[in-house]
């Protein structure tokens, strides 16, 4: 599976759960980490919960190994690690604090309506 792919079922899970302010990060030459960044957020803990568990569910489904899940039992920032797409899923709060799009300013952003299809 490439990461277009990869980044396609994260992106989709993520609005599946209604995941709000949905972006991608195209972090090719940019980052070692990853090739794209998925940030969202949710507006309870249990909805970041809820997204975060429906982003690994669609990668185990499809039989991508989630290398790390860390942050879901507090809900604050959960990341998701898929390899090539790292997932970021933030509680409204924690996402206006951290403000990854800016920190990571220098990245292209991809159209998310492109990816999933709209």
């Amino acid at each position: 599976m490439n990461e277009r792919e990869l980044l396609t079922i994260a992106v989709k899970a993520a609005d599946d759960k209604r995941a709000e302010n949905i972006i991608a990060l195209n972090m090719k030459g940019l980052s070692l980490v990853a090739d794209y960044f998925v940030i969202c957020h949710g507006n309870s803990e249990k909805q970041v919960q809820a997204i975060a568990r429906e982003i690994k569910d669609k990668a185990d489904e499809n039989g991508i190994n989630v290398k790390r899940l860390e942050g879901f039992d507090e809900a604050r920032w959960v990341l998701v690690d898929l390899g090539d797409v790292i997932a970021h899923v933030f509680h409204k709060d924690e996402r206006t604090y951290y403000n990854l799009e800016r920190l990571w300013g220098d990245a292209p952003t991809e159209t998310i309506l492109d990816v999933l299809g709209q």
